[in-house]
């Protein structure tokens, strides 16, 4: 039975699988449209990108912080000989180079490299605020951007040949990690360039992807408390 609305004023946390081209911010909507109370998510979802959302209604709100500090899993493919602006799909390729040298065994030696705590720079096309003006806004202005690297933790990267030039990865990371950065400085290793592809998450600490719900159908949520 479907809760009443005091249970998510209250407090509940949601799993939902975001959907290819949804914002996160549209996820949110579409949720506290059926519940009625205050809605927010723990770790936004690029619109290219699919998985595991947490939504918290109500006081759980107040849980964020700590549901997005967790670790996370994605899979998706890196598309190797050339780069992009944005280190996805969302700018158009450029520096093509040649990728049919590649080998398994490549890949393996690379994803090594970035097994452990490191440093990462983050994409010129994020939300980070640089002087107080979101990066992405001044890359889409053409103005130049540079940002500081970051330290993270990568626990787990395995990579395999799906059909050159996309390769299929895996990869277990801290909060913070940018998959695109990691698929642009994957290119960079290998000498042919590479940008992300496909992304989803399949994992945020103990919560998976396989108990998430379809936000485009009726709400009929099993929760945890």
């Amino acid at each position: 039975m479907l809760p009443m609305v005091n249970s998510f004023e209250e407090g509940r946390m949601i799993l939902v699988n975001k959907p290819l081209l949804w914002t996160s911010a549209d996820v949110v909507k579409k949720i506290r449209n059926q519940v009625h109370v205050k809605v927010g998510h723990a770790g936004t979802l690029d619109p290219l990108a699919t998985g595991l959302l947490i939504l918290c209604t109500g006081k759980f709100t107040k849980k964020i912080n700590e549901y997005m500090s967790q670790e996370k899993e994605y899979t998706g493919t890196f598309t190797l000989g050339a780069t992009t602006p944005s280190f996805d799909l969302e700018t158009e390729r450029e520096n093509t180079k040649e990728y049919r040298q590649v080998t398994k065994e490549e890949l393996d030696t690379v994803c090594r490299r970035f097994i452990g705590e490191i440093i990462q720079v983050p994409p010129v096309y994020s939300a980070i605020k640089k002087n107080g003006e979101r990066s992405y806004d001044l890359a889409r202005q053409g103005r130049a951007v540079a940002l500081e690297g970051r330290k993270i933790t990568i626990r787990e990267f395995e990579m395999t040949i799906q059909e050159l030039p996309v390769v299929r990865f895996r990869v277990v990371c801290s909060t913070g990690t940018y998959i695109r950065s990691l698929a642009h400085d994957v290119g960079q290793a290998l000498g042919c360039g590479a940008f992300l592809s496909a992304l989803c998450r399949t994992r945020i600490g103990e919560y998976l992807l396989e108990d998430a719900i379809d936000p485009e159908k009726p709400l009929a949520i099993r929760m945890d408390n």
